[in-house]
């Protein structure tokens, strides 16, 4: 069963394993997800699409938990992408509905355990039931400092540099911005993920060896994991999998390793 923020749950094994990742190297400051794989998990098992969606948001809280025990600050998962909005009505629908659901249960254990919940995506595109749930649970989390929570919700990484180059473009035409001056820290600025750092470590579950459009201008140096297990099967014992893959990589940015 997922286990407590808290930790009033949370074995002692757990517990070891958590420590040897801190004190094994450095933590990624930032970790993405593409949470792929809920609904073929479902079908092998001869179950509704919908059911994998479900047991997908325990692996969800799992995670999350899981990142705020060792104090990885930032979380970001690729909850609903704007390909997404062309399934089948019924599960766009049933997925709307467990969203709002899932939000107002899991509310008050962000509060208790000082996660802030933030969202990126065209929001105007969920039901009114969904963007009431959302804006309440960031207004009521904007102060929790533990975890930085974001969910992309109708969001795709086109989307995001799309909207940003509108804005500077505005910003051009009004004559607040010199052309000359637009580098990458002016389209960082203008993205969704402006008050958050680019992703140190991309999970992908599902086996899938695409970005699928999910944070591309930010990914630019991220180190990708990718694993064969569906989302509802990924847990905290794989997450420390990738953890220690990462921890074991040679992030050069582009450079040798003298800094040249």
């Amino acid at each position: 069963m997922p286990q407590t923020i808290t930790g009033n749950t949370q074995t002692d094994e757990d517990r070891a394993a958590q420590s040897a990742l801190q004190a094994r190297g450095k933590l990624p400051v930032h970790i993405a997800a593409i949470m792929d794989g809920n609904g073929r998990w479902a079908q092998q098992k001869g179950r509704p699409r919908v059911v994998g969606h479900r047991e997908g948001v325990n692996s969800v809280r799992d995670i999350t938990e899981a990142c705020a025990q060792l104090g990885v600050p930032y979380l970001t998962l690729y909850t609903f992408s704007t390909e997404n909005w062309e399934r089948p009505s019924t599960e766009v629908n049933a997925l709307m509905k467990l969203l709002v659901r899932t939000i107002e249960k899991e509310r008050q254990t962000l509060l208790n355990n000082d996660v802030r919940l933030r969202t990126i995506g065209d929001l105007s595109m969920l039901p009114a039931a969904g963007q009431q749930e959302l804006e309440k649970t960031r207004a009521r989390t904007q102060d929790n400092t533990r975890l930085t929570l974001t969910l992309a919700l109708s969001y795709s990484g086109q989307w995001d540099i799309l909207q940003a180059v509108r804005q500077i473009a505005r910003a051009v035409q009004a004559g607040r911005l010199d052309p000359d001056a637009i580098d990458e820290a002016v389209m960082a600025r203008h993205l969704a993920t402006a008050d958050l750092p680019d992703p140190d470590l991309l999970i992908r579950t599902g086996g899938e060896f695409r970005l699928s459009n999910f944070l591309l201008w930010q990914s630019a140096y991220t180190e990708l994991f990718i694993t064969d297990k569906f989302w509802p099967d990924f847990r905290r014992a794989a997450l420390y999998d990738a953890i220690r893959e990462f921890q074991d990589r040679d992030r050069r940015f582009g450079r040798v390793k003298n800094g040249t």
